[in-house]
């Protein structure tokens, strides 16, 4: 997700059942449970999926360039980010 995040940032997320393009969301990756990603919303669907993409999509294609939509539920809205700092 460089250059919005860098690693090693922390996150502060929530449960939100609302999803909105552009909005930073986690999300468990659909192939491999337990691995989390961090995307951006770009689509929203009105079955409760949503399409989401990496924001350097030269780098990765892990998104849903790749697996497809995601469920909104059980995705988490990330509503701060931490600076490296103060980790």
């Amino acid at each position: 997700m460089e250059p919005t995040l860098v690693e090693g940032q922390g996150l502060v997320t929530i449960p939100s059942p609302r999803a909105r393009p552009g909005q930073l969301r986690c999300v468990e990756h659909p192939h491999r449970p337990g691995f989390w990603l961090v995307k951006r919303v770009e689509r929203v669907h009105p079955d409760a999926t949503m399409e989401i993409l990496s924001d350097n999509r030269a780098a990765t294609v892990a998104d849903s360039r790749t697996f497809g939509a995601v469920p909104v539920a059980g995705s988490y809205r990330v509503v701060l980010r931490v600076p490296r700092r103060l980790m």
